[in-house]
């Protein structure tokens, strides 16, 4: 899922430039809630609060341009020895669009990261998940291939979840396509991006073509049920309760097929025989109760799994332009490349 705000560009970089002490100052108290936020991410919920709007009062091309823009803002775009290649690639209705990024010096084949992008189904693309996933190739030695999957409420599930499917079956021919390790291949993304690699994680359970590991960032794992944090976080910490009813609404408007593992992974009766995973929540999250359950759930299963609570927002995936956030994404590419390690 994503935020529905804009922030304006010029008072956030400098906000963000802030020594701690003075964003405290600006940002002032933080709710007993968040106890331990970072403050930079406290200025950005407040300076989205601002600006707040609901996802359904906008056209859907000006609501996807929106949040195009927003992610602009909070992101940094270095100059890293990251090649980007358009590609594309077999979803379950046809073509889709992806990116492919390789390290420099990575020798092939080496291990590769399908990748879905967040954004609550509805928004996001390769372009505006660009900055975080180089970033993510660069520091974790891993390449990376981005996807469009199909986006509701134009084409409403399982149409992502079936894109995500496709895109991540691996095995010798995918390996082969992209100079990847077969052994070393993941599935991940970002909130909605999260749920739909949990899903593949689930589909292909068992199967040859299994990826070796997931890295869910953020997962939205139960759409029947608010969590105790989707209650606490619902308003005034970017990702809103009334934006997560309208990308729910848009995406599995059939309320009777909700508690489908395919959308709510969480609640698939058994989560055992799944790859290792890495799971990372922030504090300040609606969806962070979920997150941190289907972490439980996969432990208690026998999976492998790594969780980190980061003292952020909902999108801290996307906000390296703050300090903080471009730090939960190096520990982040951290898990994932000790993940994929040989």
């Amino acid at each position: 899922m994503a935020a529905r705000h804009r922030i304006r560009p010029a008072l956030a970089r400098a906000l963000f430039a802030l020594p701690p002490r003075a964003q405290r100052a600006i940002g002032g108290a933080v709710p007993p809630a968040a106890e331990g936020l970072e403050p930079d991410a406290w200025l950005v919920a407040r300076l989205a609060e601002r600006d707040a709007l609901v996802a359904g009062d906008l056209p859907l091309a000006a609501l996807r341009e929106r949040f195009a823009q927003s992610v602009a803002t909070v992101s940094i775009r270095p100059r890293l020895p990251v090649g980007a290649e358009d590609r594309t690639v077999a979803g379950a209705a046809g073509p889709l669009a992806a990116r492919l990024y390789v390290p420099a010096g990575e020798a092939a084949p080496g291990p590769l990261l399908v990748y879905y992008h967040g954004g609550g189904w509805v928004e996001g693309s390769p372009a505006t998940h660009e900055p975080s996933c180089r970033l993510l190739a660069h520091l974790a030695g891993v390449r990376v291939l981005s996807v469009a999957y199909r986006l509701a409420p134009e084409h409403p599930f399982p149409a992502a979840a079936d894109d995500a499917l496709d895109v991540g079956v691996g095995g010798e021919r995918r390996a082969a396509e992209f100079g990847a390790d077969p052994r070393r291949l993941a599935v991940g993304g970002d909130s909605a991006g999260g749920n739909l690699a949990a899903v593949v994680a689930l589909d292909l359970r068992g199967a040859p073509t299994a990826p070796a590991f997931q890295l869910l960032i953020y997962p939205g794992c139960d759409m029947t049920h608010r969590h105790p944090s989707r209650v606490a976080f619902g308003t005034g910490f970017l990702l809103t309760e009334e934006n997560m009813t309208f990308y729910e609404d848009a995406y599995v408007p059939d309320r009777a097929r909700r508690a489908e593992p395919r959308v709510s992974p969480l609640l698939a009766p058994d989560l055992s025989g799944l790859p290792p995973a890495h799971v990372a929540t922030a504090l300040a999250d609606p969806l962070r109760d979920e997150g941190e359950a289907y972490a439980r759930r996969l432990r208690e299963a026998g999976v492998t799994v790594g969780l980190q609570r980061h003292p952020q927002i909902h999108g801290f995936f996307n906000l390296t332009a703050m300090r903080t956030g471009l730090t939960g994404l190096t520990l982040i590419a951290g898990a994932l490349r000790q993940g994929l390690a040989p």
